[in-house]
C-alpha cells in the first residue's frame, strides 16, 4: 500500500490561482501523452506516487487524453482507487471537454448536452463524484457562448465540479466567458493557454494582460514546447524522438538549423544557471507570477523529478532576461 512522504510539502511553492482561494503548485502533473495502454501501468502509478511525493498536488486531464480518448481518466481512476483514495481531499483534480469524444453532432464542441454528458463520463472513468476544475477545451464557434458557459455553472451547481476554467479562448472570448460566469454566480477560475519561451501568443495576443485585469489565473501547456526545450534536439533529430516520428503534435519540419542555433544557445544560458535547458523553460514561464502554475507531462518518474527540479532557481536577472530575448527573437 502506497504512504505519502510526510515531508512533501516541503520545497513545493503553491500559488493562488487568481482571486480565488485555491492554490496550485507551481509545476502541475498533465496526463496527455503518457498515460494510455501502451505505457506501463507500474510505470504509470510511479510517475503519479512520486509527483504527490513531490508536492505536485494536480493532475490535469482532459476527456479525450489517452491514446485511446478517455484512457488517462480511466488510468488515474484506478491509481486513485490503488494508490490516492486517503488523500483525494489533498488533490486537485481537473478535466476538460471540446474535443471529439464519440460519433454524430452531440460529441463534441460546447453544447450543453455535450459537456454535461462528457463530464458524467469523466466522473465515471476517474470513479470520483466531482472534479476540482472542470474546462470548456475550447471555444465552439457555433455555440452561443451563454450556453457553453451555463453549462459550466450548472455542473459547480451540480456538485459536479468545484471550479470552472476555459483553455484556448482569445482575450475577447476570456473575457465574454467571465463576464458572463460572473452574473450566473460561478467566477472564472483559470484560463489553460499554450506558452513557452518559444510561443509567446499569450504575452503577444495580450490574453496575460487581460487574466491580470480579470484576476483569473493561469496554467500554462506545452512550457517545453514538445520536447523542442529539452536537451534531445541540441544536435539534430534523435530516431526515437517525437519529431522523427512526424507526429501530428512535433514534425520533423520544425527542427531547422536555425532552431537548433538557437536551441543551443538557450542551453549555454541553462548551464550559466546551473539548470538544464528544460529547468530553464519552466522556470521562465514561471518568472514573476503572473503564470500559476505550469503543466509538465513525464514518462518516467526520473523525468519528473528533473522537470521539478526547476522550482530551486525561479528568479532571473535582467541581464538574463536580455540574452533570452535575444535568441529567441532572432
Amino acid at each position: 500500500m502506497y504512504t505519502a512522504h510526510t515531508d512533501r510539502y516541503a520545497d513545493m511553492p503553491y500559488r493562488r490561482t487568481g482571486r480565488s482561494g485555491l492554490k496550485l503548485p507551481a509545476l502541475s502533473l498533465g496526463l496527455w501523452h503518457n498515460f494510455g495502454p501502451d505505457r506501463p501501468v507500474d510505470t504509470q502509478r510511479a510517475i503519479l506516487r512520486r509527483a504527490f511525493d513531490l508536492g505536485v498536488t494536480h493532475f490535469d486531464l482532459a476527456n479525450n487524453y489517452g491514446p485511446p480518448p478517455g484512457a488517462a481518466e480511466s488510468a488515474l481512476g484506478e491509481a486513485l482507487k490503488a494508490d490516492f483514495a486517503p488523500y483525494r481531499d489533498e488533490l486537485v483534480i481537473s478535466t476538460k471537454a471540446g474535443y471529439l469524444m464519440w460519433p454524430g453532432p452531440y460529441g463534441e464542441w460546447g453544447s450543453r448536452k455535450y459537456l454535461l454528458s462528457s463530464l458524467d463520463q469523466s466522473l465515471t472513468r476517474m470513479g470520483l463524484d466531482h472534479v476540482d476544475i472542470f474546462y470548456s477545451h475550447r471555444p465552439d464557434p457555433e455555440t452561443p457562448l451563454e450556453e457553453t458557459m451555463g453549462a459550466l455553472h450548472t455542473a459547480v451547481q451540480q456538485g459536479k465540479a468545484l471550479y470552472v476554467g476555459v483553455s484556448n479562448y482569445s482575450p475577447e472570448q476570456t473575457r465574454e466567458a467571465a463576464r458572463i460566469l460572473a452574473d450566473l454566480g460561478t467566477p472564472l477560475l483559470i484560463h489553460q493557454p499554450r506558452y513557452s519561451m518559444l510561443d509567446r501568443r499569450p504575452e503577444e495576443t495580450g490574453l496575460l494582460d487581460t487574466l491580470d485585469e480579470l484576476q483569473v489565473g493561469s496554467i500554462v501547456f506545452s512550457p517545453l514546447e514538445q520536447g523542442l526545450l529539452t536537451g534531445r534536439y541540441l544536435d539534430g533529430i534523435p530516431a526515437d524522438s517525437r519529431a522523427a516520428s512526424d507526429s501530428p503534435f512535433l514534425n520533423s519540419d520544425r527542427i531547422t538549423e536555425d532552431l537548433v542555433r538557437q536551441l543551443r544557445a538557450l542551453d549555454d544560458i541553462a548551464g550559466s544557471r546551473g539548470q538544464s535547458l528544460a529547468q530553464l523553460a519552466l522556470a521562465w514561464v514561471l518568472r514573476g507570477g503572473r503564470v500559476t502554475s505550469a503543466l509538465v507531462g513525464a514518462s518516467s518518474p526520473q523525468q519528473l523529478e528533473d522537470s521539478v527540479a526547476a522550482i530551486g532557481n525561479l528568479e532571473f536577472s535582467d541581464e538574463e532576461l536580455a540574452r533570452i530575448e535575444a535568441v529567441v527573437k532572432t
